[in-house]
């Protein structure tokens, strides 16, 4: 059995998914790759097959999406992560190292990457946000053992926020374990919309789903980059 099942949530990701797992296959030898598809329309799904031990198709939604690649999973470990974030070397080791010390789930540090002089400033500040509420984003890879992640339900079906709605059942459970080697995330989408404009959108709508606000909707805000839709 795999010491560690690897589920990556993708849509349309045909430009960068070939380098993405290029750089996971050394890791086959002991753990698992899944990848799990939302119905891509483009070359994803035909590119990544010889370089995962399995790839499922979903229906879109990355709670859908990771759930159901953690249904097929055969290791007791499960990590989540991202098809455009990348791990440190010694990522498994630690991971292993953690869950054998007794913790149930944890997250890396996260490092943006980018030529934008405020992405190091943003990635400090995620880092120290999420180690002091204990709330981790799909771009800090959370890890977590198969029983405690079955214990809180799963991932939520929501089409936003469902890292953050997990992070609150599994805190209530156990103490995450933060892991100080970063991981690796693009920060294309950041770039794209505007640093600063994307910082704004994404703490709104955060404030919006603290008070209540549908997920459904702060999905399509943050598809648009809108700060509402009229």
């Amino acid at each position: 059995m795999a010491e560690l099942s690897i589920i990556i949530p993708c849509l349309n990701e045909e430009k960068g998914i070939v380098f993405f797992l290029s750089r996971l296959q050394k890791l086959r030898w002991h753990c698992e790759l899944i990848l799990v598809d939302g119905q891509s329309n483009d070359e994803t799904v035909a590119l990544a097959k010889a370089y995962v031990d399995r790839c499922v198709i979903s229906e879109p939604g990355r709670a859908k999406q990771m759930n159901a690649g953690a249904e097929v999973a055969q290791s007791e470990i499960l990590l989540f992560l991202h098809a455009d974030t990348f791990l440190p070397e010694s990522a498994t080791v630690q991971i292993q190292s953690a869950i054998e010390t007794g913790y149930q789930w944890g997250r890396f540090d996260v490092r943006l990457m980018g030529q934008h002089f405020l992405l190091p400033i943003i990635a400090l500040l995620m880092n120290a946000r999420s180690a002091l509420t204990h709330i981790v984003t799909g771009d800090q890879a959370l890890f977590v053992t198969r029983d405690l992640f079955n214990r809180v339900g799963q991932f939520p079906d929501i089409a936003l926020m469902e890292d953050i709605a997990l992070s609150k059942q599994l805190k209530s459970f156990a103490k995450p374990y933060r892991l100080r080697h970063c991981v690796e995330t693009s920060a294309r989408r950041w770039v794209e919309l505007g640093v600063i404009k994307t910082v704004v959108l994404m703490l709104w709508c955060r404030l919006q789903y603290f008070f209540g606000a549908d997920p459904d909707y702060l999905s399509q805000l943050y598809r648009r980059g809108q700060f509402w839709i009229r």
